[in-house]
C-alpha cells in the first residue's frame, strides 16, 4: 500500500482537524464565549470522526480526553473524573454480566422454549422470536442477545432445509426479527444499553435528576410492548416465507436439546444470580448506584464459578467502555461551556415561527433529528452527542426534560436502515445470511410506524403519567 493510498483512507481524519482549524480561526458567534467556541469545535469534529471513523472508535474516546484539556476545556483530573462515572460502572458491569449469560451456551433451549410455547406455525415462530429478543434485550443489551439468538435462528433455518437459500425469505424474517426485536427494546431498562446509562449520567449531572429502574421500566416498555409485534407482522407481510409449517424444524430441535440432558447447575446459578441482579437493579439501585448494583452481581459470577475473570477480560469490550466514557465527558463539557444552550437558543429561534417550539411539537422534532442522526452513527453516540442539547431546548422551552430524555433515547433505537448504527444488526448480517437491501425493504416501514407510535405514546400514556 502507497503512502498516498495510506493518506486516502485517512483523509476523514485531516478534513475533520481542518474543519476544527477553519472553526478555531473565525470569529466566535455572538452569544457564545470563546471557551464554548473551543467545545462547539470539539463537538463538530467529533462528531465528524464518529460518522466517518477515520480512527478506531476508542481512539476517538481518547482523542476526546486529550482535547478538552489541550484546549482548556477542563483540567486533566477533572476530565478523568468526567470519563468514570457510576454510569460507566454500570456499562462496565452489563457487558461482563453480558459475557457470564453467552458463556453458559444456552441458545438451544432459548429456541426450544420458544417454539414449545409458539408451536411450529412459522408466524407464531417469527412473533416469538420478536418477543423473547425483546425481553432479553431491555434488561442485557442489544448486542448481547443478538450474539445469543443468532444460534437460535441458525438452528431453526438450518433444521428447516439443509439449503437456507431455497427458503431465503423465511431465512431473512427470522434473523431480522431477532435483530429488530432487540432493537426496539434497547431502552426498556436502564441496563438495555449504554446509551441508557449516558441518558441517566445527563439527567444527573446535568439536571439533578435521579430515574429509579423502575420508573425508567414504567416510561419506556409500552413502546416494546406495543413495538414487537408491530415488527413482527410488517416483517411476515413483507417477506413471505417459503414454509409456513417448522414442524419437522421443531422435532429436530427437541431432539437436539434432549441429548445435551437436563440443565447444569452452574446453568440454574447464573440464571438465579442474574434474576438476583436485576432484582437489585429494581429495589436498592437508587441507594448504591446502578453501576455498584451491576458490579455486586460480577462479583457473585465470579465467585460462584461461573465466570472467570480471563473471560471478562478476554470477551469484554473494553474499547465500548471508553467510547461512552467519551461521549459522557464530552455531553459535560458541552453543557458546561454554555454550548448546549447557545444551540438550545439557535434552535428554538428558528423553531418557534413553525410552531415546534415547544411541547408535542417539539417532541416530535427531536424524536425525527435522533432518527436521522441514528441513522448515519452508532445508537450511543447519537444520544451521547444529542443528549445534552435536546434536553437543553426542553428545559428552556418548558418542555419535560424527563420526555425529551426518553423520546431521544427511545428513538435512537430506530435505526431499522443500516448494518453500521445497530450492534444487533451488525452482528446478524455477519452472518452471512442477509443482504443489506434486506434491511432497507422493511426498514423504511418500521421507521414510520416506530415514530407514529412514539409520538402517540408521548401524547397519552406519558401525559397521563405527568409528563
Amino acid at each position: 500500500m502507497t503512502l498516498l493510498s495510506k493518506l486516502l483512507q485517512k483523509r476523514w481524519l485531516f478534513i475533520g482537524f481542518a474543519v476544527g482549524a477553519g472553526m478555531l480561526s473565525i470569529p466566535t458567534p455572538e452569544g457564545l464565549t470563546p471557551i464554548g467556541m473551543r467545545a462547539l469545535t470539539l463537538l463538530v469534529v467529533v462528531f465528524i470522526f464518529f460518522v466517518t471513523e477515520p480512527i478506531p472508535l476508542p481512539g476517538v474516546a481518547l482523542f476526546i480526553a486529550i482535547a478538552e484539556v489541550l484546549l482548556g476545556l477542563a483540567k486533566p483530573a477533572v476530565v478523568a473524573q468526567s470519563f468514570m462515572s457510576d454510569s460507566v460502572f454500570f456499562i462496565m458491569g452489563s457487558l461482563m454480566i453480558a459475557t457470564a449469560l453467552v458463556k453458559q451456551d444456552l441458545d438451544k433451549r432459548i429456541a426450544l422454549a420458544i417454539v414449545s410455547l409458539t408451536g411450529p406455525r412459522a408466524d407464531r415462530i417469527i412473533l416469538g422470536l420478536t418477543l423473547v429478543s425483546a425481553l432479553l434485550s431491555s434488561f442485557i443489551g442489544e448486542h448481547t442477545v443478538a450474539a445469543m439468538m443468532l444460534p437460535v435462528g441458525a438452528a431453526l433455518i438450518n433444521y428447516t432445509h439443509q439449503d437456507w437459500r431455497k427458503i431465503r425469505n423465511l431465512s431473512v424474517i427470522i434473523l431480522l426479527s431477532i435483530a429488530y426485536g432487540a432493537m426496539i427494546a434497547g431502552a426498556g431498562t436502564p441496563s438495555g444499553g449504554a446509551r441508557n446509562a449516558i441518558m441517566l449520567a445527563y439527567w444527573k449531572e446535568l439536571f439533578d435528576l435521579r430515574i429509579s429502574y423502575f420508573e425508567w421500566i414504567k416510561m419506556a416498555y409500552p413502546m416494546l410492548m406495543i413495538g414487537a409485534p408491530v415488527i413482527a407482522f410488517i416483517l411476515y407481510r413483507t417477506f413471505t416465507p417459503e414454509v409456513k409449517d417448522l414442524s419437522p424444524a421443531v422435532t429436530a430441535l427437541k431432539e437436539k436439546v434432549m441429548k445435551n440432558g437436563k440443565m447444569s447447575q452452574q446453568e440454574w446459578l447464573t440464571i438465579i444470580i442474574f434474576i438476583f441482579t436485576v432484582l437489585m437493579w429494581m429495589t436498592i439501585s437508587d441507594t448504591i448506584g446502578l453501576g455498584i448494583t451491576a458490579l455486586i452481581g460480577v462479583l457473585l459470577f465470579l465467585t460462584a464459578g461461573v465466570v472467570k475473570w480471563e473471560d471478562l477480560n478476554n470477551n469484554v469490550n473494553w474499547g465500548t467502555i471508553l467510547i461512552y466514557g467519551g461521549a459522557i465527558s464530552l455531553g459535560i463539557m458541552i453543557k458546561r461551556t454554555g454550548v448546549a444552550e447557545w444551540l438550545s437558543h439557535s434552535f428554538l429561534a428558528w423553531a418557534a415561527p413553525f410552531g415546534i417550539h415547544e411541547g408535542l411539537p417539539l417532541l416530535a422534532v427531536i424524536s425525527l433529528m435522533t432518527i436521522l442522526t441514528a441513522t448515519v452513527m452508532s445508537s450511543g453516540a447519537t444520544v451521547g452527542i444529542l443528549g445534552p442539547i435536546t434536553l437543553n431546548i426542553a428545559s428552556l422551552s418548558g418542555t419535560s426534560v424527563i420526555a425529551a430524555g426518553f423520546i431521544t433515547v427511545i428513538s435512537s433505537s430506530f435505526c431499522f436502515l443500516t448494518t453500521v448504527a445497530s450492534p444487533a444488526c451488525n452482528i446478524i448480517y455477519g452472518s452471512g445470511y442477509l443482504k443489506k437491501s434486506d434491511f432497507l425493504k422493511g426498514g423504511w416501514k418500521l421507521i414510520l410506524l416506530s415514530f407514529v407510535i412514539i409520538q402517540l405514546i408521548s401524547a397519552g400514556y406519558w401525559r397521563l403519567l405527568g409528563h
